[in-house]
């Protein structure tokens, strides 16, 4: 039986008398391996960029919607602040109205809320304060509603003019005091309202008094902790279920209640699915690549066996057994392959890197994908390389002798 490092010296020997083709035979492992590396460390940092994403924008969430108007009203709000394992709650109501700044007018986008809706939504502030539930007549608007819509820049304690057209068609007006100015950040609040940065909050109260309304659009609530988050929302969908006479056996028929409800968890589920899919595709892609490499080391193993079939044969007469020749090409083939596995996972995790900051997402490379980029190329050398080392193993001493 041949010994390993005499293999192995036979097997280096081969590959450095044949470098131009060794190297183009790496190559393809390179690439393979590379592409498996970084998109499979693409997919784990969108993973991460998702569920960063939704856990910025709130804190334990639970967001109760009304899917016709007039639904949600103090009763509603009382029933949902009585659940127990809810520790804050903040009506919800946007409407479109009209922003008066030094006699420039906006339409914009206008958010009633509460004191508690700041922390659940995560909001951070610029300058000034939130608004808290004392206020009246305060507004605080979002970074870039202050800074770029209007001719001048609208600090806090500025006043500005803010207007609503009641459903008869009177338009009421009011002035409000700038309070404060939210942080730059260009994220969306959960629940569809757009991004912070272009929206203006006022006191809920102070909008249904303006509108001549006194319903709520929705119910941002917070939970006591992210693994309460599901079981709490669940128990705010019956106590609302049975508030509007849904019986139990219908909880589960989103298109008989008059309501939508839904939460943290539930988000990062979804995401999570999405991430898992994405990174899905990015992996298949990159086993295609992998999967031509492994051809590419096929088809030059079976040049070789061509090209060296005397030197099977010579191989053979002088004592060398069918599973020594067979171990020889074989290592070859997983030497080849193996240092394009460690060429290719270097390469891959310096290129999943540099695209990671490209597109803004959260460096994520995790370990293991050294032993994988390792493993997988040990392994495509192993297949690769079998039927070729096969073949030269099975050959004919006495025909390989008389080859030209």
């Amino acid at each position: 039986m041949i010994k390993f490092a005499q293999a192995a010296r036979i097997a280096l020997g081969s590959i450095g008398s044949s470098k131009l083709r060794s190297a183009l035979t790496t190559l393809g492992i390179v690439i393979g391996v590379a592409a498996v590396v970084i998109n499979a460390s693409l997919g784990a940092s969108f993973n991460q960029f998702f569920a960063d994403e939704v856990s910025s924008v709130g804190s334990n969430f639970i967001i109760a919607y009304s899917k016709q108007p007039n639904l949600f009203y103090d009763n509603e709000l009382e029933i949902i602040e009585n659940t127990p394992g809810i520790t804050g709650i903040s009506p919800r109501k946007m409407m479109s109205g009209e922003l008066n700044y030094l006699s420039e007018t906006k339409n914009v986008d206008i958010v009633g809320v509460e004191e508690e809706f700041r922390e659940i939504q995560d909001l951070q502030m610029e300058e000034g304060s939130f608004l808290t539930d004392k206020d009246s007549y305060a507004a605080v608007l979002g970074y870039d509603m202050a800074n770029e819509e209007f001719g001048r820049k609208i600090s806090h304690r500025s006043t500005v003019e803010i207007a609503f057209r009641q459903e008869d068609g009177t338009l009421v007006k009011k002035d409000f005091k700038v309070k404060g100015i939210l942080q730059d950040s260009k994220e969306t609040i959960v629940g569809g309202d757009g991004s912070t940065d272009l929206l203006v909050f006022i006191p809920v109260s102070s909008m249904n008094e303006l509108a001549g309304e006194q319903d709520y659009g929705a119910f941002f609530a917070m939970a006591n902790s992210p693994e309460n988050v599901r079981q709490i929302s669940d128990e705010v969908d019956e106590r609302l279920a049975r508030n509007f006479g849904i019986p139990d056996r219908d909880l589960e028929k989103e298109d008989v209640k008059p309501y939508e409800i839904f939460n943290q968890a539930d988000i990062l589920e979804q995401t999570e699915e999405l991430g898992n899919a994405l990174s899905s595709f990015l992996l298949v892609l990159a086993l295609i690549s992998l999967f031509v490499g492994s051809i590419g080391i096929m088809n030059i193993m079976l040049v070789t066996v061509t090209e060296r079939t005397r030197e099977i044969g010579i191989m053979k007469s002088i004592g060398y057994s069918r599973s020594n020749i067979l171990s020889l090409f074989l290592l070859e083939s997983v030497m080849v392959s193996f240092l394009g596995g460690i060429v290719g996972t270097a390469i891959g995790g310096l290129g999943a890197y540099a695209l990671e900051n490209f597109l803004k997402l959260p460096p994520v490379f995790p370990l293991t994908l050294i032993e994988i980029g390792v493993l997988v190329s040990v392994l495509v050398g192993i297949l690769a390389g079998f039927y070729p080392a096969r073949k030269a193993a099975n050959m004919n001493p006495v025909d390989a002798l008389r080859y030209e």
